[in-house]
């Protein structure tokens, strides 16, 4: 396996600010910077679940700040980001949830669109910051239904609130970078990953979750879109390119702006039933099938992440497999009340070796 093209040095004492870092993905991002020495300023809403992976690596310990906000609000989000004024900007903040972008449509546009158009408008005269990394989702591209794996150039879409909102999210970045920051030593990129997995997540409406949380009540999990196919990553592997992104904006500037894929290999893509009779036949618990007609998501995504792999030496390091396995390492590992910060850090060590 290759060296991961992450530089510890690169991040001992860089002062980074990352929003959503109350959530899932932002948790572990935090985490893996704290690790590495980084300065790490965090600006969120208070986390959305209990238990959640914040509270439970006690993650405010590590903060060089914590503040409570909201990225709607641009006079605060913009003096948080003046006091702080960070050199990277990882911009993770968001309403992650495909169904409940349907309950809730207007606050999952507000939130994922203006809550990105604020960071960027806050950040246009921060006067040490040289790197932001906007993250969105597989789900920005518009889904044509042909079971092709999108590229950077495919355009964006979406047939659903959380969808568009994520396109719209693109293009607000793509617009405030030829407006802003293309001839500036700012530089933007857009980072788009898959089915994200790892320990920590409990948010409503996702397949492992679920599946831990039915396993835990001695319940069968019930399987809405049994045939759905999907990318399924760990989330170390997004987080890795992130980083490996962040440190090529900083150090090469507008060279590495724009639209970046980060999914996982090809045989990683599998339908939701494979993974519920992996984790069945691994780790107990069961499931019953539903049908596909009342799902309302695309029936197949898969991303093509050669442009990281040329241009940033990225590459998916755990199959399906490992994948499936750290996760319900972490989540069993909870139950039994152990020390979740430091499988955190061990599963974080596994990973870059």
């Amino acid at each position: 396996m290759e060296k991961l093209a992450i530089e510890k040095g690169f991040w001992k004492n860089r002062r980074v600010f990352v929003t959503g870092h109350t959530g899932f993905k932002g948790g572990w991002l935090t985490l893996w910077l704290a690790s590495m020495g980084a300065e790490v300023h965090g600006y969120a809403l208070e986390p959305d679940t209990d238990p959640n992976f914040f509270d439970s690596i006690s993650l405010s310990d590590l903060l060089a700040s914590h503040t409570i906000g909201d990225v709607r609000n641009l006079e605060d989000l913009g003096k948080t980001l003046r006091e702080t004024d960070p050199e990277v900007i990882f911009h993770l903040a968001a309403q992650s949830l495909v169904l409940r972008s349907f309950d809730q449509p207007i606050m999952t546009i507000d939130v994922n669109v203006m809550g990105t158009a604020n960071l960027l408008e806050a950040s246009r005269n921060l006067q040490s910051l040289r790197a932001i990394v906007n993250v969105t989702s597989d789900k920005c591209y518009r889904n044509d239904g042909n079971h092709h794996a999108f590229k950077e150039a495919d355009p964006m879409g979406g047939s659903d609130p959380y969808s568009a909102s994520k396109g719209a999210a693109e293009l607000i970045a793509q617009s405030y970078h030829k407006s802003f920051f293309s001839e500036g030593r700012t530089a933007i990129a857009s980072a788009r990953a898959g089915n994200v997995i790892g320990g920590g997540d409990w948010a409503a409406n996702r397949l492992i979750p679920d599946y831990f949380r039915a396993q835990k009540n001695e319940e069968a999990l019930f399987l809405r879109a049994p045939n759905s196919v999907r990318p399924w990553q760990h989330v170390l592997e997004p987080l890795a390119g992130y980083l490996q992104l962040a440190q090529a904006l900083y150090l090469e500037g507008q060279a590495f702006s724009g639209g970046w894929n980060f999914g996982p290999a090809k045989e990683s893509a599998m339908p939701v039933e494979w993974i519920a009779n992996y984790l069945a036949q691994h780790y107990g618990g069961r499931y019953q099938l539903g049908t596909d007609r009342t799902n309302r998501e695309a029936h197949y995504l898969m991303l093509d992440s050669s442009k990281a792999k040329t241009q940033l030496q990225w590459h998916p390091r755990w199959g399906i497999d490992t994948a499936l396995d750290k996760t319900a390492e972490w989540y069993l590992s909870f139950n039994r009340g152990q020390d979740m910060r430091i499988l955190s850090l061990d599963q974080i060590n596994e990973y870059i070796v």
